[in-house]
């Protein structure tokens, strides 16, 4: 199935020159969204994985259904002052700034292998971060899997020696 068919292009979203890639209309598609989810949880299985891992709120979009596919749980990452017990955290680099991810610190068991998702791999950066979250638990980051790349923004090479599984390249 041709996936980039269900992408929508949205110019000047959110702001000037931007090319939004509109995930939500391949989301509203079912045989569509299933085909991705399927395509991600045969990539998973390869991997062994124990627990999927998404940073919010995209990455529980695609992570939530492959958990479920797979039988295993789902552990989100959420922006500081979202979760509610103990956590961990870590500061990451925004193009203008900087922001905070947690995960509940008994989110991940030491060595679990564990497929991180989200819906775009863009700068990379808050994939990086989800990555430190997972091994400061002790969890291996057996996959990391996407629905697009953009891989003019080159965020792959900030996820060197990880497997990756992108469905679409623009």
């Amino acid at each position: 199935m041709d996936l980039k068919k269900f992408i929508t292009i949205v110019p000047d979203w959110p702001k000037p020159g931007i090319k939004f890639k509109d995930i939500t209309t391949l989301m509203d598609n079912g045989d569509a969204y299933r085909y991705a989810t399927d395509k991600i949880v045969e990539y998973a299985k390869k991997q062994g994985i124990d627990l999927v891992v998404g940073p919010e709120a995209r990455g529980f979009i695609i992570g939530c259904p492959v958990a479920y596919s797979l039988g295993v749980g789902f552990a989100p990452v959420r922006k500081e002052g979202k979760l509610p017990r103990e956590t961990i955290k870590v500061n990451y680099g925004l193009e203008y700034g900087s922001d905070v991810l947690t995960i509940h610190k008994d989110a991940i068991k030491p060595g679990q292998r564990v497929l991180i998702t989200d819906d775009l791999l863009a700068t990379g950066g808050t994939i990086e971060a989800t990555i430190k979250l997972v091994e400061g638990l002790g969890g291996i980051v057996a996959g990391i899997a996407f629905l697009i790349e953009l891989t003019y923004l080159e965020g792959r090479n900030r996820l060197n020696g990880y497997n990756v599984l992108t469905l679409m390249e623009f």
